[in-house]
């Protein structure tokens, strides 16, 4: 649902980014961002520490999610 339904709803709505969070063992995070011309593109899953930049500079510790 999050990697195909909600992309192209989200694209359609123009949202730059977001973010899929998976809370099974290990705590993943996938980022996702608009492209021009290939719509989103996903970053390759992080577990333990996420950090970005982009669209604001963040750190989360996946782990204490749970």
């Amino acid at each position: 649902m999050d990697y195909k339904i909600k992309s192209v709803e989200y694209a359609d709505a123009g949202i730059p980014h977001y973010w899929i969070v998976d809370i099974e063992h290990p705590v993943s995070l996938v980022a996702c961002h608009l492209t021009d011309e290939f719509g989103y593109q996903d970053a390759p899953a992080a577990t333990g520490t996420f950090t970005t930049t982009d669209p604001f500079p963040v750190t989360l510790d996946l782990d204490q999610l749970l």
